[in-house]
């Protein structure tokens, strides 16, 4: 079975096209969802997060607060490091355990960092999402009821897309002007072909 990434920056809307691909029966792992519930139930992810965060990480519920994670990462390059070093190898873990598991002709995992995370070498195709930074902005806006600053500063947080769509072997543009069905029909006969030959 055949590996593959599918990423793309903030706001490109890689889930619309991760659910394009669910609809052809592909599987997919969300590594940004499995990250934040791995966040709540491991204990030792716990405990490290809480060391280097402070109890305010959690709420009394037990809870991630996610705006307090949030407005310290964002705004600070090395503790947004330490975060990652923190989830990246538990949500690695976890995708891997889960490809294991899959019987379609193909798998996909669904993650903004794979190349930031380093993760993109154990992946047999990658799929990047690419769309035009201000229609992005408007997306993240719209999306978390948050500011075109914090927008930016999130952004600023990932490699160029530019740089991450060159990395990649097939890229699906979502500009709301090319149709984004007929691009996932063609990568995905690609894939099923290959995975024959």
């Amino acid at each position: 079975m055949l590996k593959i990434g599918l990423t793309g920056g903030i706001g490109s809307g890689k889930s619309v096209v991760a659910a394009i691909f669910k609809t052809l029966g592909i599987p997919v792992f969300d590594a940004d969802s499995a990250a934040k519930k791995i966040m709540e139930e491991d204990a030792s992810l716990i405990e490290a997060i809480k060391t280097a965060f402070g109890n305010a990480a959690y709420t009394t519920e037990g809870k991630l607060n996610r705006k307090y994670i949030a407005d310290i990462v964002f705004n600070d390059s090395y503790q947004l490091e330490v975060l990652n070093n923190i989830t990246h190898p538990a949500t690695i873990r976890a995708a891997e355990a889960w490809m294991q598991q899959q019987h379609a002709p193909y798998c996909i995992k669904e993650a903004a960092l794979l190349f930031e995370a380093g993760t993109a070498g154990n992946l047999d195709y990658i799929i990047g999402v690419s769309a035009p930074e201000a229609l992005r902005i408007n997306r993240v806006m719209q999306r978390d009821n948050t500011g075109r600053q914090d927008v930016l500063t999130r952004i600023g947080k990932q490699i160029k897309q530019e740089i991450k769509m060159r990395l990649c072997d097939f890229v699906i543009l979502n500009n709301e002007q090319q149709l984004l069905i007929p691009q996932v029909m063609a990568i995905h006969e690609k894939l099923v072909v290959s995975r024959k030959s």
